[in-house]
């Protein structure tokens, strides 16, 4: 079949499950965005059929749809492309951002979908490994004595758990084991009725570095193998960003070049990136080395491994690299730390020290090349001991067991030692003329009288980062959320997903259906100082603020930029009101929504004050979120080291960090603080703005096209705050 003919049957198909399902209706701007996505994925050349474009780079078929609230994204894209890929002989690949997104589509979506659609098809929750139980690391765990083995607990501070006693362990881990003989569980740790401690489930969790995969004895019984028997038989896969960019390459999910890959929630994929392609390393707190050294040892000793593999050399010239170059840094970078300390003897102090330009003193190059070094020697010696381990059990499966629990536990700490290889290496990277090179910093801090040294890299373009891990396999994709132009251009998402330019590339905006002028009104608010007055502004905000709070008769959220600047604000609450208050933090977040439901069902008042996290994914329909208040514009300045370096290099290439990237990004967040108001055709609402820059500046003027054409209503500051 031709692309027109393929993309005609999927839209027929999304066309068909609207006329059958019994409440829907007919929305133009989701039959817009399906139809896009049917088109998309109708030209997408998977596979064999795929081929260079312009230049050598693989074609690709692209499109980034922003939607907008109450467009009703996920049958707009399901239908049309699980269509497409049962005609295709492929699968569909779907990536969120947010668990909640994931459980609607697992749960309610894609159910649905499939009872309404007359072909049949498959779908799976994918999730990472660690977040499955390795029931042999477990069997040996809640074993006789699991107090007198610590080999799944590294002893030094970054990976022991303080907290739990060895007998809290055992009973921990017996408590796990019971309820998996009895089929109380099922090894997923999602379905514990608690969320385990983290320290304590790292030791059974079934990440790849302790696995010895067919050769465990307990292989049949896994269960994330037997999760990923389910994955292997799926049309449709659920996983999310973190999961998406990780396993580039592992053969968890679909091959990129083979499926039709959506992206939901797509405005998180840059920041993402970034976080998946960082790195770290602990310089000062070494006692692992010796662990895993003496455990590879012992390995080693039981199995034949070439003649040239010498762990304890190289574990030793690793740590005395590690230890030059922690010296080097002090005395580079710790002149503000011994400040703090002659200050104020005893007490903690920390220091954080970027690498300007990303250049490091030619001293530290030299150090940290030595790191390298050793570190690639050091991982290649176990990766040979690794081979040999794997081999000996293939033609020994009596000893499978016994050395598999071996593998698990020198696999416990090569995180680590590969940890140090990337970070170094990428400290070490040089970026070419005109490129962005690397943000490379490092953490000083004190504890206890010890110095503690930790380095760190980043990427800073994750548009770079996307398109050489990404993009470059995908041939058929769609990117879409409710907040991706920015000041009403795609141009800064493009940018920072890496699609610049791209030919594959269409974009599209589908308004949502809501009719904001009618639905809702923004309050352009005013105080007498300017938001860079901090302690004047925040007292008068707070003042307009709780003056507008006494009027509230429903539901209503509160979103700050700071949690100081909610503490003031909750100080200042008079008792009257102070009742009606829910704060963030004070209870567990379904706990607060449960309340804030109860009350406003019951015809009270309820006010939610909440930060950036309540900003987003946050459903409150009809009298839920009747007013939306905004205390502050949500810049986020750059002064984290990445977005440090990023506007570094923007002024040396003669760029504004400001206009190129703080408001544009601006922007985005600030859609996604509004969206919270309108969720629905029934809903009214009124949004409160307090930062007079919105109205009063030029950029301010763009953040506001950006929005939702609300009727806008300008107010001057209070009588009592001009006084």
């Amino acid at each position: 079949m031709s692309a027109p003919d393929w993309a005609a049957q999927a839209l027929q198909q999304f066309d068909a499950v609207v006329a059958a399902t019994p409440g829907l209706r007919v929305r133009e701007g989701q039959r817009r965005m399906a139809e896009q996505v049917a088109q998309t994925f109708g030209q997408a050349p998977l596979g064999r059929d795929g081929g260079e474009g312009d230049g050598g780079e693989p074609r690709r078929a692209i499109a980034v749809i922003e939607a907008g609230t109450g467009t009703g994204k996920s049958l707009a894209y399901a239908a049309p492309a699980i269509r497409m890929a049962l005609a295709r002989g492929t699968r569909v690949l779907i990536a969120t951002a947010t668990v909640a997104l994931q459980e609607q589509l697992v749960h309610k979506d894609l159910p649905a979908l499939a009872a309404a659609m007359p072909e049949p098809f498959s779908f799976a929750l994918a999730k990472g490994r660690a977040r499955y139980v390795c029931k042999l690391k477990l069997e040996r765990l809640a074993g006789d004595d699991p107090a007198g083995d610590d080999a799944l607990f590294p002893d030094d501070p970054a990976g022991t758990d303080e907290t739990a006693s060895a007998e809290a362990r055992g009973a921990f881990y017996q408590r796990l084991a019971d309820d998996l003989a009895s089929g109380r569980w099922d090894g997923d740790r999602d379905q514990l009725a608690l969320p385990p401690d983290p320290a304590l489930w790292a030791p059974v969790a079934a990440v790849a570095h302790t696995c010895t995969g067919r050769h465990c004895p307990l292989f049949a019984a896994c269960t994330y193998y037997e999760r990923r028997k389910e994955l292997v038989a799926a049309q449709v896969i659920v996983a999310n960003h973190d999961l998406l960019l990780s396993s580039i390459g592992a053969r968890l999910l679909p091959e990129l070049d083979n499926c039709l890959l959506i992206i939901d929630e797509a405005h998180h994929l840059p920041k993402t990136a970034l976080s998946q392609f960082a790195c770290e390393m602990d310089l000062s707190r070494l006692a692992w080395l010796a662990q895993l050294a003496g455990r590879a040892l012992r390995v080693g000793a039981q199995v034949q491994v070439d003649d040239d593999v010498d762990v304890a050399a190289g574990s030793t010239r690793l740590r005395a690299a590690l230890q030059d170059a922690e010296r080097l840094i002090v005395d580079l970078y710790g002149a503000p730390l011994r400040e703090a300390a002659a200050r104020a003897p005893g007490q903690a102090a920390s220091h954080r020290a970027r690498v300007p330009a990303g250049r490091l003193p030619q001293p530290l190059t030299d150090a940290l090349g030595q790191v390298l070094h050793h570190a690639g020697d050091f991982l290649e010696a176990l990766r040979a001991i690794a081979k040999a381990l794997r081999e000996h059990i293939r033609e020994e499966p009596g000893e499978a067991r016994r050395l598999s629990q071996l593998y698990a536990q020198v696999g416990q700490l090569a995180p680590r030692l590969e940890a140090v290889h990337a970070t170094s290496a990428l400290l070490l990277q040089e970026a070419p003329e005109g490129d962005a090179p690397a943000a490379k910093w490092f953490t000083l801090s004190t504890t206890g009288g010890a110095v503690v040294v930790r380095a760190h890299a980043s990427p800073v373009l994750p548009g770079a980062a996307l398109a050489a891990h990404l993009w470059s396999r995908v041939r058929g994709a769609v990117l879409t959320s409710a907040t991706l132009a920015s000041c009403g251009s795609f141009d800064f998402f493009l940018r920072e997903a890496g699609l610049a330019d791209d030919p594959g590339v269409t974009t599209l905006q589908v308004p949502s259906p809501f009719d904001y002028a009618s639905q809702g009104t923004l309050v352009a608010s005013s105080t007498q100082a300017a938001p860079r007055e901090v302690a004047a502004f925040t007292r008068q905000m707070i003042e307009a603020l709780l003056a507008d709070l006494a009027e509230v008769a429903s539901g209503a959220l509160v979103l700050f930029t700071s949690r100081e600047q909610m503490r003031l604000a909750v100080e200042q609450l008079p008792p009257g009101l102070r009742e009606r208050v829910l704060v963030q933090g004070r209870q567990p977040r379904l706990a607060l929504l449960a309340r804030h439901r109860e009350r406003v069902a019951q015809a009270q008042p309820s006010i939610i004050f909440g930060l950036q996290s309540f900003a987003e994914g946050m459903d409150l329909p009809g009298t839920l979120c009747e007013s939306l208040f905004i205390t502050k514009l949500p810049f986020a300045p750059p002064d984290e080291p990445v977005d440090e370096a990023r506007a570094e290099w923007l002024r040396a290439s003669g760029g504004d960090p400001f206009m190129d990237l703080v408001v544009p990004a601006t922007a985005m967040r600030l859609a996604q603080w509004v969206g919270r108001a309108i969720r629905n055709e029934d809903d009214r609402a009124r949004v409160v703005c307090y930062d007079k820059r919105l109205l009063h500046t030029g950029y301010g003027r763009r953040l506001l096209r950006g929005l939702p054409a609300f009727t806008l209503q300008e107010r001057a500051a209070l009588p009592s705050e001009t006084a």
